[in-house]
């Protein structure tokens, strides 16, 4: 009899001969097509698995999480038969730090930790949330959306479309801004934190606190675009990912 399926990593096994396995977290509002092209892009040694959460895609049906604790608890038992190899950590604005979370608890449970963290376009935790998106009345949450320029305006003018997308934002914004930093020490796993020089909210300033974060290495890359350098400079940022993994997976 076949595996049940993970919902959560609907692309887990796919890499025949993989060594290494980077779980991606996504944005807000968003699901594993922001990482379609990742496999393809990527060496083979990396097998990418995009996180799936609930109220998107194949979800679209299950509630969004609104709290990250609940969240990351969920996690710990959907990746716990997914760890058996080498692994890193992706996460873009609240992925990055649902990311970051997920590597604490792992590290209380003894889990062995990721061999790299990637966080992108996100504060360092430790600093004060400085927005509140979630509560925001649908006009207002909407201007932001279209703000950030990672939504298409055919999809922020569609009224029906919005109805039906604006609840998962909504509890996706209440992860970030609901929580409160419980200090920790620091975690093993080396940090790169990504940001985009456009984007005024993870800025230098905002990301190089995550140095903090780690007793490992920490670097810094600033990419030319955005919010959503993710996409405009995709191939920048898939070739840094490479450079720090391929030697993870050679040596796996």
């Amino acid at each position: 009899m076949a595996a049940r399926a993970n919902p959560w990593l609907p692309a887990l096994g796919r890499r025949a001969g993989a060594r290494l396995r980077l779980f991606c977290f996504p944005y807000a509002g968003g699901g594993t097509a922001a990482f379609r092209d990742w496999q393809r892009q990527l060496p083979g040694s990396i097998e990418v698995c995009p996180v799936l959460l609930p109220g998107r895609e194949a979800r679209i049906g299950e509630p969004a999480v609104d709290r990250l604790r609940p969240l990351v608890a969920a996690l710990e038992e959907a990746l716990a038969t997914a760890l058996d190899l080498p692994y890193a950590f992706f996460g873009h604005s609240v992925g990055a730090l649902v990311a970051f979370e997920l590597a604490r608890a792992l590290r209380r449970r003894g889990t062995a930790p990721p061999a790299h963290l990637f966080v992108s376009a996100h504060p360092a935790p430790q600093l004060p949330e400085r927005e509140r998106r979630h509560d925001l009345p649908d006009d207002e949450l909407i201007a932001e959306l279209r703000r950030f320029q990672g939504t298409p305006d055919e999809v922020l003018d569609h009224p029906e479309l919005m109805r039906l997308l604006l609840p998962t934002l909504r509890r996706d914004f209440a992860v970030a801004e609901t929580c409160e930093h419980v200090p920790e020490p620091p975690l093993d796993s080396p940090i790169t934190a990504f940001g985009g020089l456009a984007d005024p909210r993870a800025d230098r300033g905002a990301l190089l606190p995550w140095q903090e974060q780690t007793r490992g290495a920490f670097k810094l890359r600033m990419f030319p675009g955005g919010h959503f350098f993710l996409d405009s400079d995709r191939d920048l940022l898939l070739q840094t990912i490479a450079g720090e993994l391929q030697s993870l997976a050679a040596l796996a």
